[in-house]
């Protein structure tokens, strides 16, 4: 097939849409099909408009020159349009996050030239957002364009469903990862020791604070007999608010912010860690924690998130409802090395779900949905 991929942003913008769609369409490229990237995003070496190529991949910049270089067009509609003109495709797979105005633009000039689109949404419709597409929907009417719309989980997709009933029966399309990537040697630590990671953008959305306030209540909790210690994987806003909550509460010893690593340095963290803590709440997916369970890691999530797609209670971790759920949780973990060992070896022999060839063929399904 002749796919193009339609985003916003992408590389040399990182985050987790973008790398989300770059392995998708590198593993698209491998199974033989014929692979397109529209972005709104700049190129390096100031390309604003044309087509630049990245990875192997063929990167059709539509850019324009705004402040701060959003990803925004003024005549999205016009540019995708040409784009598709210039070099026809089977199908358009759109990848949207909460505000995306290129990727709306696109489906619009995309289903007037009568391509199939899949509309893709990574982020979970919050309080606000999900009133603001049913109004969106009500003055646009895109939900009749014959759009096939999918989420990157159950959680997603059900409040897609809810706040714009007139899309039809919205499927789930996870992300996706290569376990063979993730498979880490593991270096126990003993039993008078708990090793924490997560691995996340530091950010306020993530709740890297009340990560820190968790950590050092299950320290408290523990009170010695076991040793909590917590390795933060990543880089943002929040970083010189978390060192300073560090040594104002004095855990210096037991808190690292490595700032952020590469694959390999991920995987290091992975493997001498012991339990993994998803800590944000508005989490569509939640890639790390997939990772963090293919490495072999038992992840704690909290319920109201998209990782419950793949983590459940007691079986490749636990599923918490709130802060204080996370505190049990790790004290819970911390004297019951049964139960960690346990769901460690269920995480380490069962590969998950989400592997790139069944999420292949879920991609496939839903282009075949959109094309009928």
């Amino acid at each position: 097939m002749r796919i193009a991929h339609v985003s916003d942003c992408y590389a040399p913008r990182t985050g987790g849409i973008e790398s989300q769609v770059r392995s998708l369409a590198l593993q698209q490229q491998a199974a033989g099909h014929d692979l397109r990237i529209i972005t709104a995003t700049p190129g390096h070496e100031g390309v604003f408009a044309g087509i630049d190529e990245v990875d192997g991949l063929r990167v059709h910049r539509v850019a324009a020159r705004v402040p701060f270089e959003l990803p925004v067009h003024p005549r999205t509609r016009l540019e995708v349009g040409r784009v598709l003109d210039d070099e026809p495709v089977d199908a358009v797979h759109v990848h949207a996050g909460v505000v995306s105005p290129f990727a709306w633009g696109a489906v619009r000039a995309a289903r007037e030239r009568r391509v199939p689109v899949v509309v893709t949404v990574h982020s979970v419709w919050g309080p606000v957002a999900g009133p603001a597409f049913s109004l969106s929907d009500a003055l646009a009417h895109w939900s009749r364009w014959g759009v096939t719309f999918s989420a990157v989980s159950r959680l997603a997709a059900d409040q897609i469903a809810r706040a714009v009933p007139d899309v039809g029966e919205v499927l789930v399309i996870p992300n996706g990862i290569d376990a063979s990537q993730w498979q880490v040697a593991h270096a126990g630590a003993g039993t008078d020791r708990l090793r924490v990671v997560t691995v996340m953008r530091l950010a306020p959305r993530k709740r890297t604070m009340p990560l820190l306030r968790i950590i050092a209540r299950a320290r408290r909790e523990l009170d010695g007999r076991v040793d909590v210690s917590a390795t933060i994987v990543g880089d943002g806003p929040v970083l010189e608010r978390a060192r300073s909550y560090v040594r104002r509460n004095g855990l210096e010893e037991a808190v690292q912010l490595t700032g952020r690593l590469n694959r390999e340095g991920v995987r290091q963290v992975l493997g001498s860690s012991d339990v993994y803590v998803q800590p944000s709440v508005r989490e569509s997916f939640g890639l790390a924690a997939l990772e963090a369970r293919t490495a072999g890691l038992p992840v704690i999530v909290r319920s109201q998130s998209g990782s419950t797609q793949f983590i459940h209670d007691q079986v490749e971790g636990l599923v918490v409802d709130d802060d204080a759920g996370v505190v049990r949780a790790l004290v819970r973990l911390g004297h019951d090395r049964d139960l960690l060992d346990s769901i460690t070896r269920h995480n380490q022999m069962t590969p998950p779900a989400e592997v790139w060839p069944q999420v292949l063929e879920s991609v496939t399904s839903a282009y075949r949905r959109a094309g009928a």
